[in-house]
C-alpha cells in the first residue's frame, strides 16, 4: 500500500473523519446504497450509456476493483479525493470506490477554470484528482497547480502519448478488489460540494453520510414514486447535487435504471427518451424548455410517468405547455447544496399547485423567519413574507474549516437560505425573491461577486457592478455594467472575453454596459436594484 505522503500530499486528511459528538454505535454508509441494489437486483441494469448496459452486481464490481486501486493509492478513511468526471459510467463507479473505502468525495465542476479547480483541490485538501479524459485540459493544470497527482479515466491507448497520466483502469485491473465497504460514523464526512458565497470565495458544504442516505429514502418513500421499473433519464450533472442525489443515489436505491448522458440537448434527451422508453424526467427549467422545441421536429414521445425539475423557478406557461405536449404534470421542488438538496417538494401522487415548491420533505422543517433579524431565529405568522429556513435531518454539517461562515448559515439550528418567501396554511412553500444578489443561469448559481472580482482585475475597468436580469429561456441572465478609468479604452466584447477565459462559461456576463456612473447609496454603496429597473425590461 502506497502511503499518502508519497503521492506528495499530507498525510493527515483535511477533512475530520468523525463527528465530534457523542453518536453512540450506529454505522451508515452512502456506498451503501450502491452494494444494497447489487445484493437486491443484481441482474437489474442499473446505467445505460451508449449502447452499453451494465447490471448492478457488475457496477458494484467493478466499483470493488477501482477501489482496490484507490486503496493501494493510500486512500482510506476520511481521504478526501477530487472527482471531474462528466454523466458516464465512471462517474459512479469512482464515487462509489472512494466512499466504500470511507473517503470523502470532492466532485469538481465540469465547467470550471483551472484556477478554479486548484482552489477546489487545495480548499478540499484533496490527495488527488480523478479526471476524465475530455475534462484534463483544464482539469491537469489545476492539479499542477495545487500540487495535486492525477489519475485519469476513458484516456484511449492512441492518447497515452499526450495525456500521460496513470490511467484508473489499468491500476484497477490489477489491484486487489476489496471485500465489501467500510462502515462509517453517521455523520462522518461523505461529500464536500463547493457553492459560492457572497464573498465570491466558494465554501466546501460537508455532507454526512446520515443525512445522504436519509434525504435518497425519504425521496424514495414520501416524494417520489420509483421502483424497479422505472427507467430515469440522467441528464442532471452528476458532480452537483441534483443530479448526485435525485437522480443516482434515489435510482440505485429504488434499484431503478439511470440512462446517463454526458452532454445535454433537447433533441437528443427527446431521442433517449424515446429509445429506452424512460417513464421519469428530470431537469432544470431550461431542459424543459428545450425538450418543447425538440417536440415539434419529432412527434414521438415517451412513456413517461412524470417530471421533476428544480434549480429555479418553472415558468407557469412551461408547466401548461408540457402537459399539453407531453402528457405529464412536472412537480417541483426546492432545495440547495446545504440541505442535501431537497427541502420541499410536490409531492408525487398528489395534484401538484403550480407556482409553489411544495410541502416540506419528511422529517424536515421549512420555515418562513424575520429576514431582517440576524443573530437569532424568530418564525413568522403563516402568509407572511421573511426569509425561508430550514432545520431537519438534510442539514450539512457545515462548511469546511469556515466555522464562521457555519455560525452565520445556521443558527439555533435552522439552516438561513437567503431565499424570501411565504408559507401556506397547508403547508405550500412559494418563493418570492432571493435576499441577496445571487443569480441562477439555468439552474447553476452565480454570485455576482465572484465576477465583479475579475472584471475588476482588467486595467481599463474602475467600477462594476454585476446583475441578474430576467431571461426567457436561462431564468436569468448575467449582466454587468462598467466604468473605466479616466484615459483608457474597452469594448463591451473585450471585456466580457477577459471574464470567460477566467471563470466557467455559466458565470460570464452575457450583457455588458459600459457607462458614465453606477448608481451609488449614501454610504457608495453601488445600488443594483437601480440598475434591475433600468436593464431588467
Amino acid at each position: 500500500m502506497t502511503d499518502n505522503a508519497v503521492l506528495g500530499v499530507p498525510a493527515q486528511p483535511a477533512v475530520s473523519t468523525s463527528s465530534a459528538q457523542p453518536t453512540g454505535f450506529a454505522t451508515i454508509s452512502v456506498a451503501s446504497i450502491l452494494a444494497e441494489a447489487a445484493r437486491k437486483y443484481p441482474e437489474r441494469t442499473a446505467v445505460i450509456f451508449g449502447e452499453q448496459q451494465i447490471g448492478y452486481a457488475r457496477l458494484w464490481w467493478e466499483t470493488k476493483r477501482y477501489a482496490g486501486a484507490l486503496r493501494a493509492r493510500g486512500v482510506g478513511e476520511g481521504t478526501p479525493v477530487a472527482v471531474l468526471i462528466p454523466n458516464v459510467p465512471d462517474f459512479p463507479r469512482v464515487y462509489f470506490a472512494v466512499l466504500a473505502l470511507g473517503g470523502v468525495v470532492v466532485p469538481v465542476h465540469a465547467l470550471l477554470k483551472a484556477d478554479e479547480i486548484a482552489y477546489v483541490l487545495k480548499d478540499s485538501g484533496a490527495v488527488s484528482l480523478i479526471c476524465a479524459a475530455p475534462l484534463l485540459g483544464e482539469g491537469a493544470k489545476g492539479a499542477a497547480a495545487a500540487g495535486v497527482d492525477v489519475l485519469s479515466v476513458l484516456v484511449p491507448d492512441e492518447m497515452q502519448a499526450t495525456l500521460p497520466f496513470p490511467r484508473l483502469e489499468d491500476e484497477a485491473s490489477v489491484a486487489e478488489p476489496i471485500d465489501d465497504y467500510v462502515q462509517r460514523n453517521p455523520f462522518d464526512t461523505a461529500t464536500i460540494l463547493y457553492t459560492s458565497g457572497t464573498t465570491g470565495k466558494p465554501k466546501g458544504a460537508e455532507g454526512c453520510h446520515f443525512a445522504i442516505v436519509e434525504q435518497t429514502s425519504s425521496l424514495l418513500t414520501d416524494a417520489f414514486d420509483l421502483s424497479t421499473d422505472d427507467i430515469v433519464l440522467g441528464c442532471l450533472p452528476l458532480f452537483h447535487t441534483f443530479g448526485q442525489v435525485c437522480v443516482m443515489n434515489v435510482g440505485f436505491r429504488a434499484g431503478a435504471t439511470v440512462v446517463l448522458v454526458p452532454k445535454f440537448d433537447g433533441a437528443t434527451a427527446l431521442d433517449l427518451l424515446n429509445k429506452h422508453h424512460c417513464t421519469i424526467m428530470t431537469g432544470v427549467p431550461t431542459m424543459y424548455i428545450a425538450l418543447l422545441e425538440a417536440a415539434k421536429a419529432n412527434p414521438e414521445r415517451p412513456p413517461l410517468k412524470y417530471g421533476l425539475s428544480g434549480g429555479s423557478a418553472l415558468p407557469l406557461a412551461v408547466i401548461e405547455r408540457f402537459k399539453e405536449v407531453y402528457g405529464v404534470d412536472i412537480h417541483e421542488g426546492y432545495g440547495l447544496t446545504e440541505t442535501s438538496p431537497v427541502a420541499t417538494f410536490n409531492i408525487v401522487g398528489k395534484p401538484t399547485r403550480p407556482g409553489t415548491v411544495g410541502e416540506p420533505l419528511w422529517g424536515v422543517e421549512v420555515e418562513v423567519a424575520d429576514a431582517e433579524i440576524d443573530d437569532r431565529i424568530e418564525l413568522l405568522p403563516r402568509g407572511e413574507l421573511g426569509e425561508i429556513v430550514v432545520r431537519g435531518h438534510n442539514l450539512m454539517k457545515g462548511y469546511l474549516n469556515l466555522p464562521e461562515a457555519t455560525a452565520e448559515a445556521v443558527i439555533d439550528g435552522w439552516f438561513r437560505t437567503g431565499d424570501l418567501g411565504t408559507k401556506s396554511d397547508d403547508d405550500y412553500v412559494t418563493i418570492v425573491d432571493r435576499k441577496k444578489d445571487m443569480i441562477v443561469r439555468n439552474g447553476y448559481n452565480v454570485y455576482p461577486r465572484e465576477v465583479e472580482e475579475v472584471l475588476a482585475a482588467h486595467p481599463a475597468v474602475s467600477m462594476v457592478a454585476v446583475f441578474g436580469v430576467s431571461h426567457e429561456t436561462h431564468g436569468q441572465e448575467i449582466m454587468a455594467a462598467v466604468t473605466l478609468m479616466p484615459g483608457t479604452t474597452a469594448t463591451p466584447d473585450e471585456l466580457i472575453d477577459h471574464v470567460k477565459e477566467r471563470v466557467a462559461a455559466y458565470k460570464y456576463p452575457r450583457r455588458l454596459e459600459i457607462v458614465e456612473s453606477l448608481p451609488l447609496g449614501p454610504s457608495g454603496k453601488v445600488l443594483k436594484r437601480e440598475l434591475i429597473r433600468v436593464y431588467d425590461v
